[in-house]
């Protein structure tokens, strides 16, 4: 895809979600990285679930280790691995008590040494709470860009380093938000629909013909 239409399609975005929010819960940057970690091989609405009842128990780093690994492990049982969830989260909440005054890092490195935190992790706290235009890529995102042919790419990361080198900077804070949304809601995984899609006129998707004679018969 050219980069006149990668522009045009970010501004449909712009003008379809001028101000796109993250789809997970949180009242501090603390339980934003906490429901990030949780969100690993689970859905923002099965977190949600979860978080709405955790936070009123613990939502800080004391208060987190105060509840320990055992009791976390019972209010997140039915989000996957989250037995190893648990273990990285008081192991977090540790680190973060004695070392950084219950702040989160505002640096990639600190950022991805804390335990269960990935790069996908810290890009979306490195953007949702420092507003630094990082890219997080999860499987919405690298759907929609590889369907689309918005940009092609072999694996997550390349795909992110594709978008930071290629993207002007204006749209980089929002693009993550962006796709997410569009993945989740318009450009599924198995059944797209192309026919309320706003830049059905812009995609490139070899099918979308096919999904869309399906929708209009």
């Amino acid at each position: 895809m050219n980069k006149n239409k990668r522009i045009k399609i970010l501004n449909c975005f712009k003008q379809q979600h001028p101000y796109p929010n993250i789809e997970l819960d949180f009242t501090s940057p603390f339980e934003l990285l906490i429901a990030v970690m949780l969100s690993a091989q689970s859905t923002d609405i099965r977190v949600n679930k979860v978080t709405k009842k955790l936070y009123k128990i613990a939502n800080t780093p004391k208060t987190f280790l105060e509840l320990g690994i055992d009791n976390i492990k019972n209010y997140i049982n039915t989000i996957g691995i989250y037995n190893i969830k648990a273990i990285n989260i008081v192991r977090t909440s540790y680190i973060l008590l004695n070392y950084y005054k219950n702040n989160i890092p505002s640096d990639r490195y600190l950022l991805e040494s804390l335990p269960g935190v990935g790069r996908k992790t810290a890009n979306v706290i490195l953007n949702n709470v420092y507003n630094k235009p990082t890219i997080a890529v999860d499987t919405h995102v690298f759907r929609v860009c590889n369907r689309t042919k918005f940009l092609v790419s072999k694996n997550v990361k390349q795909l992110e380093d594709k978008l930071v080198k290629t993207l002007p900077n204006m749209f980089k804070k929002n693009i993550s938000n962006w796709m997410i949304l569009h993945g989740r809601y318009i450009c599924k995984s198995r059944k797209p629909n192309c026919n309320v899609c706003i830049i059905k006129h812009l995609c490139e998707f070899p099918e979308k013909n096919n999904f869309l004679l399906q929708k209009s018969t």
